[in-house]
């Protein structure tokens, strides 16, 4: 994997200036955080509501 330096996050970050404009920034990182959320969800590592008990389990001291 290429090590990205200041310079070519630079150039990056004014090619998507370019192509999307400031006013959809917000929007494309809502977009992408979002989709982010819904991968870890699929993928298993959050537990959902569902998944978690309805009452804690207490322990019996030994």
């Amino acid at each position: 994997m290429p090590n990205l330096g200041p310079t070519e996050l630079i150039i990056i970050l004014v090619i998507v200036l370019i192509v999307f404009g400031v006013g959809r920034l917000p929007e494309i990182g809502g977009a992408i955080g979002k989709s982010i959320r819904e991968f870890r969800n699929a993928s298993g590592d959050k537990k959902t509501a569902d998944e978690t008990p309805k009452e804690p389990t207490e322990e019996k001291p030994a």
